[in-house]
């Protein structure tokens, strides 16, 4: 299990993650080792332009949204050099980069999902 699976299994159960990924592909949106900060997202809501962390091909990835189809549920991962990585369904996007080196990102309001909030209500009428 790599670095960004390890942190993709974080956001999934919830949390928001600070690191610093390695690499060039995102240059020069996140430089190489930048601090990001990735919080859990409602896939619903994410758009074009917006870097999220997701699953495509097994390969989790912190990459642009470069497409949307609504429909099918799915987006599409590029990276900020043209390369397509492929579509993904909204099950397999964890979280939305919401800062980079202290710095908001743009558009995130309103995407993040509190999964506190998300929970759904105990309506047994059950003690504990």
């Amino acid at each position: 299990m790599g670095a960004l699976d390890a942190v993709a299994q974080r956001v999934a159960g919830g949390a928001t993650v600070t690191f610093r990924p390695s690499g060039a592909s995102m240059t020069p949106l996140i430089r190489n080792r930048q601090q990001v900060v990735v919080a859990p997202v409602d896939p619903a809501r994410v758009e074009v332009g917006d870097v999220v962390l997701a699953r495509v091909a097994g390969t989790v990835y912190l990459h642009l949204v470069s497409s949307v189809d609504p429909a099918r549920k799915r987006v599409q991962i590029s990276n900020n050099r043209g390369r397509v990585n492929g579509w993904t369904s909204h099950d397999r996007v964890f979280g939305i980069c919401v800062a980079v080196d202290g710095v908001a990102r743009p558009r995130t309001e309103g995407k993040t999902r509190d999964p506190a909030r998300d929970a759904e209500p105990d309506l047994s009428g059950g003690t504990a």
